[in-house]
């Protein structure tokens, strides 16, 4: 009976998660920066099926390779598109090589397009193609099934055409709004250390609750911090390639360099603050472990992981003020705590935890002083 009650509430479960992965994933797909790209994909689509028929010579009859182009050299920042669009060219080069080699060594057969798949498939792990690895098992086999007996002029026109389609897509998304990610980049690095100090104040009150404390949510997070760290990362360097040419950096100056040394700052206080949580989840929940923290250390200890991460939470303020009375506080708190410790006895075999949490707590402030780089400025 209790089973059978029990799987209509996990189905029940398993189906509202898929619906809210669902609209997270529309959501996405139709974001602000997505839906920018999908109006300049179509702009230089179009404009690529435009110019193509203009191009002189045979390279005209191929005029609908000329979008495809525009779409392949399409990226979410300029640099990308340049990079894109120039591996696509010269693996499509390559591609196309490796066909009218085929064609004038044998006939095309089952064994020889294999062999020559094969081969193209090979060429794509040289160095420097990234992309444009893909085009060359692609472009060989279309010129082969396409191009049939006019094999040559085929390749010729496939080239050129795609080669205008790309221009068309670069110059596109250089010249309308081209994309800068500065904004999201600087707001990922101040939720990240909203999410590091709120982390650090909830740890701070589980401590003065009753063990085993009734807001246990804090323990599990370490996982979602650790996602947190590398999604950051990716947006610094998303932000970081949005400047790479982009004529409208000189408009939205930031100082990226900075970016980076904030976030490697703050990835060293993630590692201490994951190291924290699972060291007083331990403590709190397990009942195998050899370590403890003892019970004069708790309002001491939650003090000074309260006051550490009320004081990760102004940096993200920009009240330098504000910010240097919460580090003055956060020390004397984490000294205090050090002091306590110092001087307390310990029962017999006991292995106290509180000593691990102080050093975390100590290195976290060691980061966040002046001359460093979380500092605020």
């Amino acid at each position: 009976m209790g089973n059978s009650q029990a799987r209509p509430a996990v189905r029940w479960a398993r189906g509202t998660q898929f619906i809210k992965h669902a609209a997270a994933g529309v959501s996405a797909a139709f974001a602000a920066q997505r839906l920018q790209l999908a109006a300049k994909a179509a702009l230089a689509a179009g404009l690529a099926f435009f110019i193509a028929p203009l191009i002189p010579g045979s390279a005209s009859h191929y005029a609908y390779y000329a979008p495809l182009g525009a779409l392949v050299a399409m990226y979410h920042n300029v640099a990308g598109s340049v990079r894109q669009g120039v591996q696509a060219l010269a693996g499509l080069a390559v591609g196309i090589g490796l066909a009218v080699l085929l064609v004038n060594v044998t006939d095309p057969s089952p064994l020889t397009v294999a062999v020559f798949m094969g081969i193209g498939v090979l060429l794509g792990g040289l160095p420097g193609l990234g992309s444009g690895s893909d085009w060359i098992p692609t472009a060989a086999l279309l010129v082969l099934l396409v191009g049939g007996s006019n094999a040559d002029d085929f390749s010729v026109g496939y080239l050129v055409q795609m080669g205008v389609g790309v221009a068309v897509g670069i110059a596109v998304n250089f010249l309308v709004f081209p994309p800068l990610h500065l904004q999201a980049a600087a707001a990922s690095l101040d939720d990240l250390r909203l999410a590091l100090g709120r982390q650090l104040t909830d740890m701070g009150t589980a401590l003065k609750e009753e063990w085993p404390p009734e807001h246990e949510e804090w323990s599990r997070r370490s996982d979602e911090l650790a996602s947190a760290t590398r999604s950051v990362r990716h947006l610094v360097k998303e932000a970081d390639a949005s400047r790479r040419a982009n004529p409208r950096r000189r408009l939205h100056p930031r100082d990226v360099d900075q970016d980076y040394r904030n976030l490697r700052q703050l990835e060293r206080v993630t590692f201490h603050v994951q190291d924290m949580t699972d060291v007083l989840s331990d403590v709190i929940w397990e009942s195998d472990v050899p370590y403890t923290v003892p019970l004069q250390d708790n309002v001491p200890l939650a003090d000074a992981i309260t006051a550490t991460g009320e004081l990760l939470c102004s940096l993200s303020d920009g009240d330098v003020e504000q910010w240097a009375e919460r580090l003055a506080a956060a020390t004397t708190a984490v000294e205090t705590c050090m002091a306590s410790t110092a001087g307390r006895e310990l029962d017999p075999g006991a292995v106290p935890a509180s000593e691990s949490i102080l050093l975390s707590l100590h290195r976290i402030l060691r980061s966040v002083r002046p001359g460093t780089e979380s500092a605020p400025s």
